[in-house]
């Protein structure tokens, strides 16, 4: 089994996740802070149950999460113990502009960002930065709506501008957009739009992906002028569907619903929009409004394609096999061959390799995965030295499965830049906002209700990724 010798080993975060600090430093208010914790966080994502301000009735994560904001020296120093060559992490909108629309941006945000990348230079770890990982500030939300208004489109722009401008030093790969498809479920959390799920129409939630899709595309454009060895890529939630019979009507669905993701990935990859959505566009009585220049300015395509996996689902034409499953965002008919989670997501390590192999032959672009892994509630124990750790052997064999068959990918011919685990610490669950979902190779001391030290401990997976990064993936088990 052989990883390239330059493979981007590393792990994941989001700021709205772990940063903390959400009115610290000139920050302003996001969309992603007003996500509860509770069985209405899923209400407010999908903007059923609409959130303008903290309400005391509910308590919020994210507004300290596992405080990263302060602690981010001391995270970065265990990431690089691990090995890791590269450190996805996101920034937050409402640091560098804090209402979303001012004219200059937050120098403190600006200086805070940059610090952080110091740090990831210090031990030679690169940072891939995605530049809105759902996060939309609330007064852009409030007077604009969010992306169904084509004025976010200036807004983000100016925002990743600036970022490009300050950090052309210091960071070579970006993300524009994470789960750009995730909109399609989450239109709140995910795109600043306050319509219900149920109410918003078809056509709204297309032209707001239109114009991420534009803001995008114009992103890698300004990008690439600004600094010609940027890599730019796109980010999306991919899941692939299996037909759960081999009845054509079931193959035809899997298509369908495989298309829902594709869209994203082609236009990125493709720079136009594909031909079978005309299809959908005049089903749903669908007409996306083109501006004079747009079809050129997505012509700008992405250097690389770069994607979250963490489980696959079935499709089936039957009306009654359409028992929706619990999954990430978008949910799917459950397959009998798999296992799940304690979380109800099926666990697929073969998808993974599928995965790889059908967006590559695709785009004939280098692929990146980006998000993996298993969130699981985690025993917090002393070891035999009075150590504290947490044996989490689940959580090894999950990532030592996935891996294999991302070897078995690259076998097949697969080009791969990198690997990054979800999440390499603690933090806080975006399904759920749990923080006893853990995802980490760090055990962060913090629950679910906001008690807790915020002491960092090495689980047993720590000192197993590091093996395998100090390896090249040498030692994982087949």
């Amino acid at each position: 089994m052989g990883f390239p010798k330059n493979f981007l080993w590393g792990g994941a975060t989001a700021a709205n996740q772990c940063e903390g600090g959400y009115n610290e430093g000139g920050r302003g208010l996001a969309n992603v802070d007003l996500m509860p914790l509770g069985k209405d966080r899923y209400r407010v994502g999908t903007g059923e149950i609409r959130m303008f301000d903290f309400d005391e009735n509910y308590f919020y994560p994210a507004q300290k999460s596992i405080d990263m904001y302060h602690k981010y020296k001391e995270d970065i120093a265990l990431f690089a113990q691990m090995g890791f060559k590269t450190y996805r992490m996101s920034i937050a909108w409402t640091r560098i502009f804090p209402n979303g629309d001012e004219e200059k941006p937050n120098e403190e945000g600006l200086a805070f960002y940059e610090d952080m990348f110091k740090e990831c230079k210090k031990y030679d770890i690169q940072p891939l930065v995605t530049i809105n990982h759902f996060d939309c500030p609330m007064y852009l939300i409030k007077k604009y709506g969010g992306w169904k208004n084509r004025k976010m489109i200036d807004f983000y722009v100016k925002f990743a501008k600036a970022l490009f401008s300050k950090y052309k030093g210091l960071v070579k790969y970006w993300l524009t957009f994470n789960e750009i498809n995730s909109a399609l479920h989450a239109p709140f959390m995910s795109a600043g739009i306050m319509t219900p799920k149920e109410e918003l129409s078809k056509q709204d939630l297309y032209q707001a992906m239109h114009h991420e899709l534009v803001a995008s595309a114009l992103a890698v454009k300004i990008g690439h002028e600004i600094n010609p060895e940027f890599k730019i890529g796109c980010m999306i939630l991919g899941i692939p569907n299996y037909p759960l019979t081999p009845m054509p009507a079931d193959v035809l669905k899997a298509m369908a619903t495989d298309r829902e993701t594709l869209f994203f990935g082609d236009i990125h990859a493709r720079g136009t929009y594909p031909k079978y959505m005309n299809r959908y566009f005049k089903e749903n009585n669908i007409e996306i409004k083109f501006e004079e220049g747009d079809e050129e300015i997505l012509e700008n395509t992405v250097d690389f394609i770069s994607f979250s996996y963490y489980m696959s689902s079935c499709a089936s034409a039957n009306p009654e096999k359409l028992k929706e499953s619990e999954g990430n965002i978008i949910a799917g008919i459950p397959n009998p061959y798999l296992k799940a989670s304690e979380w109800g997501w099926q666990i697929d390590p073969e998808g993974l390799r599928y995965i790889l192999n059908f967006y590559y032959d695709r785009y004939q672009k280098p692929l990146f995965i980006v998000e993996n892994g298993l969130g699981a509630v985690d025993e917090l124990i002393e070891d035999e030295n009075g150590n504290k750790t947490v044996n989490d052997d689940y959580r090894i064999n999950y990532l030592n499965d996935h891996l294999v068959q991302v070897a078995e990918a690259i076998e097949d011919g697969v080009e791969l830049m990198g690997y990054t685990t979800w999440g390499c610490i603690d933090l806080v669950s975006a399904s759920t906002a749990e923080l006893k979902k853990r995802y980490g190779f760090i055990y962060v001391d913090r629950n679910d209700d906001g008690t807790g030290t915020l002491e960092r401990y090495k689980k047993k997976s720590f000192n197993w990724y590091k093996e395998v990064i100090a390896t090249n993936g040498a030692s994982l088990r087949k």
